[in-house]
């Protein structure tokens, strides 16, 4: 077989692997947050029931075509950053295609789905869509700063901007993760993680309790499906990349799950253990400590 149509082959299987592990994993978070909450909470499986209902559906509405592209934007930059990185260290099958890309390509591919469903939001014609927009992308400025810092203090601690080369490093014990290596880069990255999350106290832009419109009801059928598929495998692909850069990756799928539901447990113990932030509040608070954090990340890896 072709090694280019059996690296595709292999990709969308890691594709099919991570949406069920997503799906799964959004159904016993909100399980969790429920029985916090002294709620029964929804059964595991509801994703998948939502996900079947909407591609059930059909809508007569029309707006601009910038507004149908808008989840596919979104889709892809999930896609795109869980295919740029290595699932599976030392597994030529579930390498995907990290050897064409590094971090810089990772970081866009962050940013990327934020940006479709910005412009998507103008073709919405709901008149409160520049609010959404101007709330999303101000609190995306803001965590962006610590994470970005923290992603360069690791590419100079390592001399590299290849995560596999990164997650190489990392190998021959705990002791030589990232996360005990360099524990400011990683302090400021797992503080960005939180809002890259999109979990309380930085849910600022969908806001459940605030605001009765946004994408699950401007997007519904067919388009809100696609937008539940990303919030699948999205959410993962990060998990993925913050294990690859802190916890030295995984070499196989056992210990893939199991580093990746922790780092998950993290945003969601601090997401049922504190209220949500205001907009300006997110937005200063990602300036202050967290952005300092990132900088003295950078210093020390440069200069010690």
């Amino acid at each position: 077989m072709d090694p280019l149509i059996k690296q595709i082959l292999f990709a969308l299987l890691t594709i099919f692997i991570v949406l069920n592990y997503g799906l799964i994993v959004q159904g016993i978070v909100r399980k969790i947050g429920a029985r916090v909450g002294r709620r029964y909470g929804i059964p595991f499986y509801q994703p998948y029931i939502d996900i079947i209902k909407n591609y059930s559906k059909r809508t007569r509405i029309s707006h601009g075509i910038m507004y149908y592209i808008a989840p596919v934007f979104r889709l892809t930059g999930g896609i795109g950053l869980l295919l740029f990185i290595p699932v599976i260290f030392g597994n030529n099958m579930f390498q995907n295609f990290s050897f064409s890309g590094d971090l810089l390509l990772i970081l866009y591919f962050q940013f990327f789905g934020v940006l479709g469903m910005a412009l998507g939001a103008a073709e919405s014609g709901h008149p409160n869509s520049a609010i959404g927009v101007s709330r999303g992308l101000s609190q995306v400025t803001a965590y962006e700063l610590p994470l970005t810092l923290g992603v360069l203090s690791l590419a100079v601690q390592y001399n590299t901007l290849n995560v596999s080369e990164i997650v190489a490093a990392q190998q021959g014990g705990i002791l030589n993760w990232s996360f005990f290596t360099n524990p400011l880069a990683s302090i400021a990255l797992l503080l960005a993680f939180l809002a890259a999350m999109g979990r309380s106290p930085f849910d600022v832009v969908l806001a459940p309790q605030e605001i009765p419109i946004g994408p699950p009801t401007e997007f519904h059928s067919g388009f809100l499906g696609v937008l539940q598929l990303n919030r699948a495998i999205f959410p993962i692909a990060k998990l993925i990349l913050f294990m690859n850069l802190l916890f030295g990756g995984a070499t196989n799928w056992g210990e893939l799950i199991i580093k990746t539901f922790f780092i998950y447990m993290w945003s969601v113990f601090v997401g049922v253990a504190f209220p949500r932030f205001r907009v300006d509040q997110s937005v200063r608070w990602y300036l202050g400590v967290p952005l300092i954090i990132g900088v003295a990340a950078v210093v020390v890896s440069k200069f010690f």
